[in-house]
């Protein structure tokens, strides 16, 4: 009797084998968790631009009537209005206080009576003798005859103008619309003029132009210390432990709340060298402070990344150390120093607590001329006015928000274009 055939063994494959179903299994399973990391990471990316779109829409349709404004059409008869001034004093330095003096803000009253009815001036600006104002220092020979004005509405006309007042307001406003005595307009004024405590007359040209003093000041003393403080903590520092304390320092020093600096701001700059309060040079030092330290990394880490062939190759053609560090080393660095001052100066350009506490929150109605000028920023001005009660002021401070972010883009591409022109591939 013979033994049946017994069956034949399949061999073991090699744990490596990719015909193997455990290899086979687990490569499934790393497909499969690459294509959920990149879902996530294509989520995140759609969540951020949703964050992003809704802040931008939000502040375009909040915004964008800031930038007009309602306007009424005042006719205005200067003979009769009974104003008693020469021509000639139109002319002069002297023109607004000889207006003011002679009573024009209540001429422009009886004149918006005389064509509105009982309650007329009430349609109008509480400033809206200043637009006439100025159309007679522009031409002072309409103290002679009569002139149509355009002249701001009051807040609550301007407000339903732009479909968002009471019934009664919005029946004005129809009714002024239908006599062709109302119109919508471009509120140049809001772009050329500063504070005021009604919301038809501001302007953020003061702020604006204190935040370009403030950054001027800023950028001035934080780049060149910062930089030069990175050169020679990376190239020529020794390495001991006060280097070490002094590395620490400066990492903890860009962690530090913005209200911090402030609080050194106005020990130091105020408080002890007396520099003038509210002033764009005390602004812009405190910022400084706080913007050094951000700009002190980026440029040891960019000054790192420069390959050590590069100095070794001029030092081999005879260049001195010196010549090595300037002529070599920093202009091959340069692209990584300016994206961390522009990180450093967008966040100080945003910046209100240390600005706060130096005192650049006061009532600003004219613009600075020079750096020990009272003044104050967007980003305070901006604060200032969402904490206004009257209605008006929420339009402008969402357009305050735009100019800001608009001048943040036009500053953060000035600064790519100079990195991008002194960026050098190897």
């Amino acid at each position: 009797m013979t033994d049946a055939p017994s069956p034949q063994r399949q061999p073991e494959r090699a744990p490596t084998d990719w015909r193997a179903s455990a290899m086979q299994r687990r490569t499934r399973r790393r497909y499969a968790a690459e294509r959920r990391f990149r879902l996530f990471g294509l989520g995140a990316v759609v969540m951020s631009a949703g964050f992003l779109a809704f802040l931008l829409i939000t502040m375009l349709a909040n915004g964008l009537q800031g930038f007009t404004q309602a306007e009424i059409s005042l006719p205005v008869d200067f003979p009769r209005a009974g104003l008693t001034i020469d021509p000639v004093r139109l002319q002069g330095d002297g023109a607004d206080l000889a207006l003011a003096g002679a009573g024009l803000s209540d001429a422009t009253t009886r004149a918006a009576v005389a064509a509105f009815g009982p309650g007329g001036e009430a349609l109008l600006s509480d400033g809206a003798w200043l637009r006439v104002r100025d159309q007679l220092k522009a031409n002072p020979a309409l103290l002679r005859g009569k002139t149509v004005a355009s002249v701001p509405a009051a807040t609550e006309l301007d407000i339903a103008a732009k479909g968002i007042g009471s019934p009664e307001a919005e029946a004005m406003v129809a009714r002024l619309r239908a006599a062709g005595q109302l119109h919508i307009a471009f509120n140049w004024p809001f772009l050329t003029e500063s504070d005021a405590t009604d919301p038809t007359m501001v302007g953020i040209w003061g702020a604006l132009k204190g935040s370009l003093f403030t950054m001027l000041v800023t950028i001035s003393m934080a780049f060149p210390v910062g930089v030069l403080s990175a050169l020679y903590l990376e190239e020529y520092a020794p390495r001991n432990r006060w280097t070490d304390l002094i590395e620490v320092s400066i990492n903890n020093l860009a962690a530090v709340p913005s209200i911090i600096f402030g609080l050194l701001g106005l020990a130091v700059f105020l408080n002890t060298f007396h520099l003038p309060r509210s002033a764009s040079i005390v602004g812009g030092l405190t910022l400084a402070l706080m913007t050094m330290p951000v700009i002190v990394i980026a440029g040891r880490n960019a000054i790192k990344s420069v390959p050590p062939s590069i100095r070794d190759a001029a030092l081999g053609v005879g260049a001195s150390p010196i010549q090595v560090v300037f002529h070599h080393v920093l202009p091959l660095a340069l692209p990584g120093i300016l994206t961390g001052t522009i990180i450093g100066m967008a966040r100080a350009l945003g910046e209100t607590a240390p600005l706060l506490m130096i005192g650049m929150r006061a009532f600003i109605a004219s613009p600075p001329e020079r750096l020990t000028d009272p003044a104050t920023v967007l980003p305070v001005q901006i604060f200032l006015w969402s904490d206004e009660v009257s209605r008006g002021f929420v339009e402008k401070t969402s357009a305050a928000i735009i100019v800001l972010l608009v001048f943040l883009l036009a500053m953060n591409g000035v600064a790519i274009y100079l990195r991008n022109k002194f960026e050098t591939r190897w």
